[in-house]
């Protein structure tokens, strides 16, 4: 049986997109209605961009409160400096990238270009899976310490 250890096999392929000549209020209306915390924005070739959550919305929210907005296109607020991922990435990295930051996503990068999202909550399912169907059910965390190849060493 494959594990699912690597970014490829846990992301989530069908995602909310936004495009950096949205308008940001209808950018936060798209956030609310399907009930989620950010949405990666690429441009018109799946290019990656950046990533417009409620933190950036919050921003908006600021800055409409004290000072005109000069632009309500989407992109002068997007996060362009979002940390991303490869499709390589292993299960252990990504949940020590969930660890150590903020981030409630991560966008998975192939050249450039989004081909998925891994959030929290798919880390932890797929941990959770691997878990379930450990060798000896009374050390799981020690089963997932075992997705590491010898030579690697954690994160700092």
């Amino acid at each position: 049986m494959q594990y699912p250890k690597l970014a490829k096999d846990i992301m989530v392929t069908k995602l909310v997109t936004l495009s950096p000549q949205s308008d940001v209020f209808d950018a936060i209306g798209l956030l609310l209605k399907h009930r989620i915390s950010g949405a990666p924005v690429v441009d018109e070739n799946g290019q990656y961009i950046g990533v417009f959550s409620e933190r950036q919305c919050m921003n908006v929210l600021v800055k409409a409160a004290y000072e005109q907005i000069p632009t309500t296109r989407l992109y002068a607020f997007v996060d362009t400096e979002a940390r991303t991922i490869g499709e390589e990435t292993d299960l252990l990295s990504i949940a020590q990238i969930f660890s150590s930051t903020s981030n409630r996503r991560l966008p998975v990068l192939r050249d450039g270009a989004l081909v998925g999202q891994i959030s929290r909550r798919d880390v932890l399912q797929a941990a959770h899976e691997l878990m379930r169907i450990a060798p000896d059910n009374n050390s799981p965390l020690l089963y997932l310490s075992s997705l590491l190849e010898p030579s690697e060493a954690p994160i700092a």
